[in-house]
């Protein structure tokens, strides 16, 4: 395995073929500017390569002959369930997508642990969502929520696509089950294993909750960073998509003097529209 795609058509072609195994990959977006749809599109795209192939040809096309698809696709989300997730992902994509990549996501709440000690009533997530599917027991033990989401990822990222939704609830929670400085932290560690799970690990972010010296602290504990992005121009504006970082990613986009992706959302998801170049 070279390369596991991002499931985003036209930036897997940029960047032959996709991101590079054992990748810890930020999604760090302004409110609406893609990043969520980028995490949509990713999961979902990666799953119907397994569960509809003819589906995922039809609209994504053939992988790069760098690329593979990961073996499995998790979703793990600390405040929301899967049925709302997926309205959601049904705005930004036919409907057919939805209905035939669902059986291939693997989806993991961790609201038992992320609201334990909120003044949220339990009643209002536990019964509604239930016990986490692939942990077993945990949700009864009450663990921790990085305990939680360890062991998710310990379980279930080798060879896989993992999205992590989303950093900014953990940062949020920091007060309860870690401090700030245990975030940055937990990314290098996740990075750390990643390397050995051989998978791709995709982390959303709100960065418009963090101070500058916070974002560089958490852009510096992970292999690359995608910045999602509001630019203006007259009366317009548009979504653009700039690789802040990206270690084996990054010297592709420069040999070609990319700066930066406009961006666009249609039935297939997230994808690049246009691409700026240094003239």
């Amino acid at each position: 395995m070279d390369r596991i795609p991002f499931g985003i058509r036209r930036l897997d072609t940029t960047i032959d073929g996709g991101a590079p195994p054992g990748s810890v990959v930020l999604l760090s977006g302004e409110a609406g500017a893609g990043a969520r749809e980028f995490m949509y599109t990713a999961a979902t795209m990666n799953a119907l390569a397994d569960t509809d192939p003819d589906l995922f040809d039809l609209y994504y096309g053939s992988l790069s002959p760098r690329a593979t698809s990961p073996e499995s696709v998790h979703y793990v989300s600390f405040t929301a369930e899967r049925a709302r997730l997926e309205r959601e992902m049904s705005l930004a994509f036919d409907e057919e997508i939805i209905e035939e990549s669902s059986p291939g996501l693997h989806f993991h709440d961790l609201s038992s642990e992320y609201f334990r000690l909120s003044p949220v009533p339990r009643n209002w997530y536990s019964e509604r969502t239930g016990t986490i599917s692939d942990l077993g027991n945990a949700t009864e033990e009450r663990s921790s929520v990085p305990e939680a989401l360890g062991t998710v990822l310990s379980e279930h990222a080798t060879n896989s696509l993992v999205v992590i939704d989303s950093l900014t609830d953990l940062i949020s929670a920091a007060d309860d089950d870690l401090e700030w400085t245990d975030i940055p932290q937990l990314l290098k560690g996740i990075s750390r294993a990643a390397y050995d799970w051989g998978g791709l690990i995709l982390v959303h972010l709100n960065h418009e909750t963090l101070t500058d010296r916070e974002h560089g602290q958490l852009i510096d504990a992970c292999d690359g960073t995608l910045m999602f992005e509001w630019e203006s121009g007259g009366s317009t504006r548009a979504r653009t998509l700039v690789v802040r970082q990206f270690r084996g990613v990054l010297s592709r986009i420069e040999d070609e003097n990319i700066v930066r992706f406009e961006t666009e959302i249609g039935e297939a998801g997230f994808d690049i529209s246009d691409v700026r170049k240094i003239r």
